[in-house]
């Protein structure tokens, strides 16, 4: 099976904290780790990792952080020939972990903002030969928009994991077979305001209804409503056995959804197996070392039934 990925790479210093800083605070007692981060990178290793032969486009700098990313696609076998070498510097993001697993994160674009359409039209024979196209939106509109397009024009089923959250114009909508946001995401992907309130299951089927397509809406703990033209289905959550981390979830998440549909199974199974990758993810601390091989995946779904 073939994946391709059009999203992001960042180097992520993340540092663990007994508790968020509030405004004008300074918290004592952290510790720090730098790493590989990124939702299309991490997405791009996660789908690599599980069995899948992945393309990815994204954009680095010329730089220490740039170089490492090379040697971690290498050894993960992730194809980065088409990666652009940006003249800024490669995407850093700021992450603070609490004890009880919950993240915050402030991400320096750098090279990302130059990740353009004409990045995207080099990258359109990968798109036109994987089974689906994964795009994520931490890289400027335009580029996702064109990658959209490119997997429609070519007949790549197209997954948008809508995150960080923004609005999308118009003509992104028709273009998503599968759109993968949680609670918070949900909403601000179709412009409703604190006084325009849906259940889930309303803004799921809301989702479906723009795209025409498959919606899944996740849940943390309440697992994963997903909406199709049948109607709406309940995945229930798998849980973990501790949860330690959860900053690299839902990019383990996305890929393992994309490689089940990627293998021809029913929308509501691909997500159970997603639910899978995402619990055994936020059992380990860090986003590379959680994500896990398909022989982990298939001991962790095994335990549990």
């Amino acid at each position: 099976m073939k994946i391709a990925v059009v999203g992001s790479y960042g180097a992520g210093l993340t540092m663990r904290v007994p508790k968020a800083p509030a405004a004008g605070e300074t918290v004592s007692g952290g510790t720090f780790a730098p790493g590989p981060g990124g939702k299309g990178s991490n997405q791009a290793v996660a789908a690599a990792r599980l069995g899948a032969e992945v393309a990815l486009l994204t954009a680095v700098g010329d730089d220490d952080f740039g170089r490492a990313a090379h040697e971690l696609w290498r050894a993960e076998g992730v194809d980065a020939s088409r990666v652009l070498t940006a003249g800024a510097p490669t995407m850093v993001g700021f992450i603070l972990v609490e004890p009880s697993g919950e993240n915050r994160i402030a991400i320096a674009p750098g090279a990302l903002d130059e990740l353009d359409a004409a990045a995207v039209e080099g990258f359109r024979a990968e798109i036109a030969a994987a089974d689906i196209l994964i795009v994520s939106m931490e890289i400027p509109e335009d580029a996702v928009v064109a990658a959209l397009r490119a997997g429609r024009e070519n007949g790549t089923r197209t997954l948008l994991n809508p995150a960080p959250a923004r609005p999308l114009p118009d003509a992104c909508w028709p273009l998503i077979d599968v759109i993968t946001p949680n609670q918070t995401e949900a909403p601000v992907l179709l412009g409703l305001d604190a006084e325009h309130r849906l259940d889930d299951e309303e803004l799921v089927s809301a989702l479906r209804e723009r795209t025409g397509g498959v919606a899944l809406l996740t849940r943390g703990g309440q697992g994963a409503l997903v909406a199709e033209a049948s109607g709406v289905t309940a995945v229930p959550p798998l849980r973990a056995r501790s949860v330690v981390d959860t900053t690299g979830a839902g990019d383990s998440f996305t890929a393992a959804l994309a490689v089940a549909l990627a293998e021809g199974r029913p929308v509501a199974e691909a997500a159970g197996f997603a639910a899978a990758a995402g619990a055994h993810t936020v059992s380990v601390a860090g986003v590379i070392p959680a994500l896990p091989t398909r022989d982990q995946l298939n001991a962790r779904i095994g335990n549990a039934s």
